[in-house]
């Protein structure tokens, strides 16, 4: 959902077979992309994975070790944690985590048409997914 003003605009969409962190990183994405010029943003989620990886410099360091969470650990959605990284070098996003399932009535509304995507029919397949590993 992207709000300015008076102004409203819901996005939706969505994969087949993909994971619910990768679809939480693609409406930030998305909405991002949205976005006709570099805008001050404050961007709420209730995914704890894309706020924390944000605003804590995780995905930051992340790319900075080529794509590393550790020296063992693979970053888990590297191809859309880089574009979520480009997008936030074009604009000045500020996230902030709301609970989910709380009654805020954005997230709701959000939680209500991610739900109707995900049933869609003739839903795409998700090129990132599943890992190159896994193909």
């Amino acid at each position: 959902m992207l709000r300015y003003g008076d102004h409203t605009r819901e996005l939706s969409g969505g994969y087949r077979l993909t994971t619910n962190n990768r679809m939480e990183l693609l409406a930030v994405i998305k909405g991002l992309q949205a976005l006709n010029q570099p805008c001050q943003v404050v961007l709420y989620s209730d995914s704890k994975y894309v706020v924390d990886a944000m605003e804590k410099g995780w995905a930051v360091k992340w790319r900075a070790s080529g794509w590393m969470r550790n020296k063992r650990e693979k970053a888990v959605n590297p191809d859309l944690w880089a574009t979520l990284l480009d997008l936030c070098a074009t604009h000045d996003v500020e996230f902030r985590w709301v609970r989910g399932h709380s009654g805020v009535p954005d997230n709701e509304r959000c939680d209500r048409l991610a739900v109707a995507a995900a049933k869609g029919k003739n839903l795409a397949e998700d090129p990132g997914y599943p890992p190159r590993a896994m193909r």
